[in-house]
């Protein structure tokens, strides 16, 4: 969060040349307070479990965070009890009406078919248009990140030929200091678990995008529009220590063809417990978007929201 410190404080300028937020005496006593309200799109087959790895990580903030969930209507989930939708979610027509200073769109199982074929499609893109205008700052996850990238941008995905599986060492890619990425290291580790793909040289031809971290392995990772209104993430930092192992192994009953997670099992063995690489960074993601990208920018009254 901020550090509020006296007006014309000489360590000031180089405290924001360092990219730190700071707050002056002026605004500190002029700001207004309240909770951040915050929408979770959660298209994932597992929704409890999902919802308890967002929650812990948007937990991690001192200021207070309202959550609402929202599913689609278009389409039924299979792998969640009926009771646990209607006593906890929303469907976009219950909620469309209000504005919210943060949403999340997770990702969805279902990357090996066109966006065009996924049955709650045209809903997604009715609730994408709609975060434009009552949203402050969206971040969309894994296959969420495609389909945002799609339908803002045009961004296609691409099938790969092996699953990109694993903990993957990443680096920030923007020349610029980004406030997404303010106190990371060097190197810092993401999972990843998808057939798809989106490439480095689309980004590039849209002039409203830039690519802030990627991975000579798994490729482009982090992307944003110039504002930080919309983010896009093609890894899974909020995955709990055991989701991999959990793939894999649902994976090998099935029958698929499935490799061991890389640098998740020591020595890939998968008699070992995973090392949890990723944490860390995964905590201070979510802790710099909440407090860059929502808490800091969102105006005070959501209903001044706009699409500029």
């Amino acid at each position: 969060m901020p550090i509020k410190i006296p007006d014309h404080l000489p360590a000031a300028g180089v405290l924001e040349q360092e990219n730190v937020f700071v707050m002056h005496d002026n605004r500190a006593y002029s700001q207004d307070i309240r909770p951040l309200k915050i929408l979770i799109l959660n298209l994932m087959p597992t929704k409890i479990v999902t919802e308890t790895q967002l929650l812990r990580l948007l937990s991690n903030s001192p200021i207070q965070v309202d959550v609402d969930f929202l599913y689609t209507s278009s389409y039924n989930p299979r792998n969640t009890p009926l009771d646990h939708l209607v006593k906890y979610y929303e469907t976009f027509d219950q909620l469309k009406h209000r504005r919210y200073d943060g949403m999340i769109i997770t990702g969805a199982p279902v990357e090996h078919m066109n966006f065009e074929e996924v049955a709650y499609w045209p809903e997604l893109c009715e609730i994408m248009k709609w975060s434009k205008t009552n949203v402050y700052s969206t971040m969309h996850i894994c296959w969420g990140a495609q389909a945002g990238l799609y339908y803002h941008y045009g961004i296609p995905k691409y099938e790969l030929e092996d699953k990109v599986f694993g903990i993957f060492p990443h680096y920030r890619s923007y020349t610029k200091p980004v406030k997404l990425f303010r106190g990371f290291d060097d190197i810092f580790y993401v999972p990843h678990s998808r057939h798809t793909e989106i490439r480095r040289e689309d980004i590039e031809k849209v002039d409203q995008l830039r690519i802030l971290s990627e991975s000579e392995i798994s490729g482009v990772y982090a992307v944003s529009d110039m504002s930080g209104r919309q983010i896009f993430l093609t890894g899974h930092s909020e995955y709990d220590p055991l989701t991999l192992k959990h793939e894999y192994e649902r994976d090998l009953e099935r029958g698929l063809p499935i490799q061991v997670p890389q640098n998740y099992f020591p020595d890939n063995d998968a008699e070992k417990a995973p090392l949890v690489l990723w944490r860390s960074a995964a905590y201070l993601l979510f802790a710099n978007w909440l407090n860059y990208y929502v808490y800091q920018e969102t105006p005070f009254d959501l209903n001044s929201l706009s699409n500029d």
